[in-house]
């Protein structure tokens, strides 16, 4: 039976999530602020977190940066936030954030975003290592280097740049990117796509002589060897 701790102050919400994850099985564990929230994720054993932002004591990003710190990116987290700009967006995710729901939401919703974390998890088994160029990403270690030197990258631009090099050659829309790195849990119109995009080719491209991943206007993004 999964185990989600649930770090959200507000009552009412708190008390929707927990019913309606236990109603499909899990076993839940409430915490009403951001300290207390962190001390029970390091301190026991969850299979997921769902972590509002807005809390006392401690917000939901500090949060979220510390257990990062001291778990690593084994514990999948799920953010709520009333708010839902890109920047706000981007905030949590670079954070460390698997996940990301705006507030109102719907439990439905909610509880297929906490399926695919896990299972996301569950393929942890399958991890290996990606190849292209000179650039390497390894799904075990969480780590990407290119020619030998280590570039560090957040848990979001980790998984856009696996999921480029997954598809080498291949054009991917911006819509195909949302579908399979953001699970569409941002709307369309935002620019979170480019971002990102903009985020990683600074950290991939720049300072080599060779550039990997490329804008096609109007079509989408490539990795490819110029």
């Amino acid at each position: 039976m999964p185990t989600i701790l649930i770090i959200e102050d507000e009552v009412n919400v708190s008390s929707f999530i927990k019913r309606g994850l236990e109603e499909e099985g899990f076993s839940t564990v409430p915490a009403f602020d951001g300290e207390t929230g962190y001390s029970l994720a390091c301190s026991r054993e969850f299979d997921a977190v769902v972590l509002d932002v807005i809390l006392p004591k401690m917000n939901g990003i500090e949060v979220c940066r510390r257990i990062r710190n001291e778990l690593g990116y084994s514990l999948p987290i799920l953010m709520l936030t009333a708010l839902g700009s890109t920047e706000d967006i981007v905030t949590g995710l670079d954070a460390g954030a698997d996940d990301y729901l705006s507030k109102p939401f719907k439990f439905k919703e909610l509880l297929a975003r906490i399926k695919v974390m896990l299972r996301r998890k569950d393929n942890a088994n399958s991890l290996k290592t990606y190849h292209f160029a000179d650039l390497m990403l390894d799904t075990a270690t969480k780590t990407v280097t290119r020619s030998g030197k280590e570039i560090k990258v957040t848990s979001k631009e980790f998984r856009l740049l696996e999921f480029l090099m997954k598809n080498p050659g291949r054009v991917l829309s911006r819509t195909t990117i949302l579908e399979n790195v953001w699970d569409n849990n941002v709307y369309p119109s935002t620019n979170i796509v480019e971002v990102y995009m903009n985020y990683l080719r600074n950290k991939i491209d720049k300072g080599f002589p060779v550039n990997l991943i490329h804008t096609l206007i109007g079509m989408g993004y490539v990795l490819k060897e110029e």
